[in-house]
């Protein structure tokens, strides 16, 4: 495990500069290319490739597209910590890449092999890429199974493991906090795994809707929704939420209110980012493996170059429970 000195030294900055910037404390006054630095340095540091991975050499030219703007990896870094995953292992098999945008055309791209596509994307950005006419995985969405190969979390079994957790623990009064996806024809919906935390909690026969908040998967939203939450009569004795950025905003709330995490409300949160563990108490939640889902993304882009497969394939990642101290079982 990296310490706050190592993510320090790497980032060159301050260990309370470090500190501060993954528990996103809003007073502190630094550029967003410093905020940028210490998340990278805090993934790379936690990043680790193989010996077989680092003796690989390829040649080839690789576009990178987002669906999201870099500023946005600052508020959740899920998606930094999958691009930092996928530019090392590029990096590794010394591999040329280069960024995709919007202005791109299928000429401007002709020199590339092929695409790695990283978010959730519209129809418009669906059909820009198809226009590319080149290899193209995406990570984190499946838009066209036809079209595309696709490295995607299982998002239905890390909720229900997180939620059987909770359970066990003997928690009853659950609550949930999450945010709208989008589409890719613009469509907003309910994230996955609200769907599943209702329907698993309605099996149980403990679902109680006063106990589901949707905001943003952010700080900002995490800390309103909760003090709306405890406001109410009833309050729930454990939360799961869809992101640990919204866990950071859930524990400034829990902490201006008195309550104290885990001995009277548990949280379980969702990515396992770099900050996790730096959360005062360390805060249990599932890890999504980004990095294996880079270097898979990598791995399945060369195979269709170098094959010339046309039958897509999607390859589904796995997750983990990472017990740490911000739960614990209900108060009898």
């Amino acid at each position: 495990m990296a310490t706050l000195k190592d993510i320090a030294d790497l980032a060159e900055v301050s260990m309370a500069t470090v500190s501060r910037v993954l528990n996103y404390d809003e007073t502190l006054n630094v550029t967003p290319e410093t905020r940028r630095r210490v998340f990278e340095a805090a993934e790379e540091l936690n990043y680790v490739i193989s010996s077989k991975q680092k003796k690989a050499k390829k040649k080839g030219n690789i576009g990178l597209y987002y669906s999201y703007s870099l500023e946005e990896e600052l508020v959740d870094t899920y998606y930094l910590s999958i691009r930092v995953a996928l530019e090392k292992q590029l990096k590794s098999m010394r591999m040329e890449y280069a960024k995709i945008t919007k202005e791109d055309t299928k000429k401007s791209l002709s020199k590339l092999d092929g695409i790695i596509c990283l978010g959730t994307f519209k129809k418009a950005d669906i059909e820009l890429i198809k226009s590319f006419d080149k290899p193209s995985v995406f990570v984190d969405a499946n838009p066209d199974e036809n079209s595309f190969d696709a490295v995607v979390i299982n998002f239905k079994s890390a909720t229900q493991n997180a939620l059987s957790y909770l359970v066990d623990l003997g928690h009853e009064n659950i609550g949930f906090i999450g945010g709208i996806e989008t589409d890719m024809f613009g469509n907003r919906f309910k994230d996955l795994r609200q769907d599943v935390f209702e329907a698993y909690l309605k099996e149980k026969g403990i679902f109680k809707e006063d106990f589901v908040k949707i905001g943003g998967y952010n700080p900002k939203d995490g800390y309103q929704i909760l003090k709306e939450m405890l406001s109410q009569d009833e309050k729930p004795t454990a939360l799961f939420v869809a992101n640990d950025s919204i866990a950071i905003g859930c524990y400034k709330a829990a902490y201006e209110l008195g309550v104290n995490i885990p001995e009277d409300l548990s949280i379980v949160g969702f990515n396992d980012v770099s900050s996790a563990q730096y959360m005062v108490p360390p805060l249990t939640t599932v890890k999504l493996y980004t990095e294996i889902m880079g270097e898979s993304a990598v791995d399945l882009l060369l195979e269709r170059i170098a094959t010339k497969r046309e039958i897509c394939k999607k390859i589904t990642i796995h997750t983990k429970l990472i017990e740490r101290g911000s739960a614990t079982k209900v108060k009898e």
